[in-house]
This record gives C-alpha cells, sequence and structure tokens, in this order.
C-alpha cells in the first residue's frame, strides 16, 4: 500500500539530508533524502548555494513516490528511518532540464 504525504522536517546540515515524513495508514515513517540524491534528481549540484527546500517542494512528488516504493519493497525495518541516496534514483527520473526559481 503506497504511502502518502507527510510533515516537511527541513534540511539537516549535519547530515546533508533532507528530512520528511510519510504515513502509512495514519502511522508516521520518517524520511530522508541525501543531497547527493536531490543532485541526482536535478542533473547535478546546482552552484555552491542550493536551496534544499525549494529543490524538495519543486520534486516533492518524484520523492514521494521513491520513498513509498522502497516502503512497499519491504527493505525498511519498522520504526527506521528510510533514506533515499543518490544509487536509489533509477536514471529514467533523473531531470537534466531542472531550473530552481529563487
Amino acid at each position: 500500500m503506497p504511502l502518502t504525504r507527510g510533515r516537511i522536517l527541513g534540511y539537516d546540515n549535519e547530515r546533508m539530508a533532507f528530512r520528511f515524513s510519510m504515513l502509512d495508514v495514519g502511522e508516521e515513517v520518517e524520511c530522508q533524502i541525501s543531497a547527493a540524491a536531490i543532485d541526482e534528481l536535478v542533473g547535478g549540484p546546482r552552484g555552491s548555494y542550493v536551496d534544499r527546500e525549494t529543490q524538495f517542494s519543486q520534486l516533492r512528488e518524484t520523492i514521494e513516490s521513491l520513498a513509498s516504493a522502497k516502503f512497499d519493497a519491504g527493505t525498511i525495518v519498522r520504526g527506521s528511518i528510510l533514506r533515499i541516496f543518490a544509487k536509489d534514483i533509477p536514471k529514467a527520473i533523473r531531470r537534466d532540464d531542472f531550473t530552481l526559481s529563487r
């Protein structure tokens, strides 16, 4: 069963990951996507300053689909953090034409 949209928790500078949550039949699942994974989605790093929250917002549906698919694959232990890494980004969904609006 697919996860549904949860909350935006923000960027963690220490872990270099954007934190968000998804819901599994009302139970919150904490999720993270690494900065490297976001860069894979957008086709590479975008300069020295990057607004990760804006990127997450623009890519939210794609990122949530990735999280839901990873959860449904059954490789995540209940209660642990669902992490999306660059290696988890299929080449077919990388966006070479992404532009960050500021």
